[in-house]
């Protein structure tokens, strides 16, 4: 009997360890305050467009701040966060959801030098070149939402973080 009780302790202890990472961490920052949206992105001004109802009923809840917007030929999404959260997703699992064949492409590096992960969206019509990428203010970058999670549980990392998203429509 009391082997059995060990073993069932130890199985109780063994899923709740799996279980431990789809939780919410408590890491939260302790420094630093919003510091405003960018005015400008890559050179060119940026004008903020509204989320849409679907955009800010996910973003309810959201550690931090989200917000969309244009520079007249590009879509970015930034997200300011400010602790670790599962709330925050890849972009290729959001374009996924809302119906997006989504098929990853090779990491890019931009003019600044900064890596990027990219991927390509299609539905319909529409042909969008997507990349990402995670920043923290010490220069960690992440172009992987799980590996930057990870960062954040094993305390490697601390927010706030930048997550930006760039969607750009590819003519046919």
């Amino acid at each position: 009997m009391p082997r059995l009780i060990f073993r069932c302790a130890f199985l109780v202890l063994c899923a709740l360890a799996a279980l431990l990472p789809l939780t919410e961490t408590s890491v939260a920052i302790t420094r630093g305050t919003f510091p405003g949206w960018p005015e400008t992105w890559e050179g060119e001004p940026l004008q903020q467009t509204p989320l849409t109802y679907q955009e800010g009923i996910f973003n309810n809840n959201f550690p931090g701040q989200v917000a969309k917007f244009t520079d007249g030929r590009r879509e970015l999404i930034l997200r300011w966060v400010t602790k670790g959260t599962r709330r925050l997703h890849s972009s290729s699992d959001c374009f996924r959801g809302t119906g997006y064949k989504v098929s990853s492409l090779p990491a890019t590096l931009d003019a600044r030098g900064a890596r990027w992960s990219c991927f390509a969206a299609e539905r319909g019509r529409y042909r969008l070149l997507v990349r990402e990428r995670i920043t923290d203010d010490r220069g960690r970058e992440w172009t992987d939402v799980s590996a930057w999670f990870w960062s954040v549980l094993l305390r490697q990392t601390e927010g706030p973080w930048l997550a930006v998203t760039v969607v750009e429509n590819q003519e046919n």
